[in-house]
């Protein structure tokens, strides 16, 4: 014990904290055995334990949260993590206590696996970047003094440290939640556990790669434990084997473009996310639509960049999208796709409202990035009056002509794919339906977006689902 004792001792004060939080999450190995209500209470007192202990014993100082600031170690502002951490789990306990007394339910080891996703997965990937961590953060003390003590250093984000919590938080997740099913004996399949373990682990790592003020020791258990509570009462799920294959396919596809310096990392986990589920509750070429969208819009955002830069209406950071712009425009095409999955009886019709959200968020960044370049002004479409380049609301021909180009792009591609067979029907109701949700946009853009009511990403949110409505309405009207 003693040996043990003085080797943590002698790592890195970053190594020894994490060991210690990796150590919360053997605690789910109580929870089979041990009352709900007392769970709660025994996550609120292990929150009291954190928050009042003293500074002086040794626990806080391997605990606390500390950050370097002119080539020296100082503590920040105690032990936030494990506090964070401790009333996330009991906000998950309690929930699960309440519903106890009502016909719902929040299973239990729905809420192991988000405590094995925030511990063991979060402290590798925190483990990972560590090193890479302490350099930027002396540099930043260097260049920046006034802003480290001000508490502005910032946490890095890499794949190979998204990759870490993913992975490790897809494994243990799942034995957690094993463990809790085998003990309790619930009549609940392995590869649900999997599936949803899988679903949360790639929420934490999205909502870990996100920066907030809110730290993510709070964040990545509640938003891993509410995706998961969320998609295992659709009680659907997959194979572990075609579950893990949706995921390395859909994470190599977002590594592709971060590569390719058109996604960042949060929009790489994002893309992860939506890729794996699209693929699991529909089929992989669902998911090539998707990313033509992304190619050809990355595509378009790259054409003439230089002068759309010079004339102030360039993407920015050279076009890497992130997280908002992959849910904007992806949101109606998951919910669409995971319909598809779980009322096959509505099929067509969600087929054809797919079409119509892809099409629309294709012609919409293609009208935006390419009509920007052309040197006729634009006309507020609200007034056909003459308006300035970049303008809310503002069309241009060109723009017009690539809405048609790029939605009818996405219907050929629908039939080539065979996910519908109907040639001239998918052309044209996928067409219609890219080229009028388009145009949507850019009436919100002109009416509540100049008004403040709506952002870019509100608006491209809004007009993609109303492009599937439009699309599965006219397979309602003519199909």
């Amino acid at each position: 014990m003693n040996q043990i004792s003085t080797y943590i001792k002698s790592l890195d004060h970053e190594y020894r904290r994490q060991i210690i939080h990796a150590g919360l999450g053997f605690l789910i190995l109580l929870f089979p055995f041990i009352d709900a209500k007392i769970l709660v209470v025994v996550a609120f007192l292990i929150h009291i334990f954190f928050r009042y202990l003293p500074k002086s014993s040794m626990l806080y100082d391997i605990m606390a949260d500390k950050t370097i600031r002119s080539r020296r170690i100082i503590e920040s502002r105690g032990i936030i993590g494990a506090q964070d951490l401790s009333i996330s789990i009991f906000i998950l306990l309690l929930i699960n206590a309440i519903l106890e007394y009502t016909s719902f339910s929040y299973p239990l080891y729905i809420i192991a696996a988000s405590v094995a996703i925030a511990t063991f997965g979060d402290s590798a990937a925190t483990i990972i970047r560590h090193k890479r961590q302490i350099k930027y953060n002396t540099l930043m003390a260097e260049d920046y003094p006034e802003k480290t003590y001000q508490g502005e250093i910032h946490k890095l984000y890499s794949i190979k440290s998204s990759s870490a919590l993913l992975g490790v938080g897809i494994i243990t997740g799942f034995l957690a939640g094993s463990w809790v099913v085998y003990w309790q004996g619930i009549d609940v399949s392995y590869n649900l556990v999997f599936f949803v373990a899988a679903i949360g682990a790639a929420t934490g790592a999205l909502i870990e790669s996100i920066p907030s003020k809110v730290n993510d020791n709070f964040t990545v258990p509640l938003g891993a434990g509410m995706i998961m509570w969320l998609f295992s009462i659709f009680g659907y799920s997959v194979p572990p084997y075609q579950m893990a294959g949706a995921m390395i396919f859909s994470l190599v596809l977002g590594y592709l473009a971060y590569r390719a310096k058109i996604a960042d990392v949060s929009a790489v986990l994002s893309a992860t996310l939506i890729g794996v589920l699209i693929i699991v509750f529909t089929n992989v070429l669902w998911i090539f639509l998707l990313l033509t969208f992304f190619i050809l819009g990355g595509a378009s955002t790259k054409y003439k960049y230089r002068y759309k830069k010079s004339i102030g209406l360039a993407q920015a950071k050279g076009g890497i999208r992130n997280y908002d712009n992959v849910f904007s425009n992806s949101t109606a095409a998951l919910v669409l796709a995971v319909a598809h999955g779980i009322y096959p009886q509505f099929g067509m019709f969600l087929t054809y409202a797919y079409l119509g959200t892809v099409a629309t968020a294709t012609g919409d960044t293609l009208a935006s990035e390419i009509g920007t370049t052309s040197r006729i002004k634009p006309r507020m479409i609200t007034t056909l009056k003459f308006v300035e380049p970049g303008i809310d609301g503002g069309v241009t021909p060109i723009g017009q002509f690539v809405a048609i180009i790029g939605p009818m792009t996405i219907g050929i591609l629908a039939v080539l794919f065979g996910i519908v067979d109907n040639i001239p029907l998918a052309i044209f109701i996928t067409t219609m339906g890219g080229f009028l949700g388009t145009n949507v946009d850019s009436l919100l853009g002109a009416t509540l977006q100049r008004r403040g009511m709506l952002t870019n990403s509100g608006v491209n949110f809004v007009s993609t689902f109303l492009g599937a409505l439009i699309s599965g309405g006219l397979y309602m009207m003519i199909g």
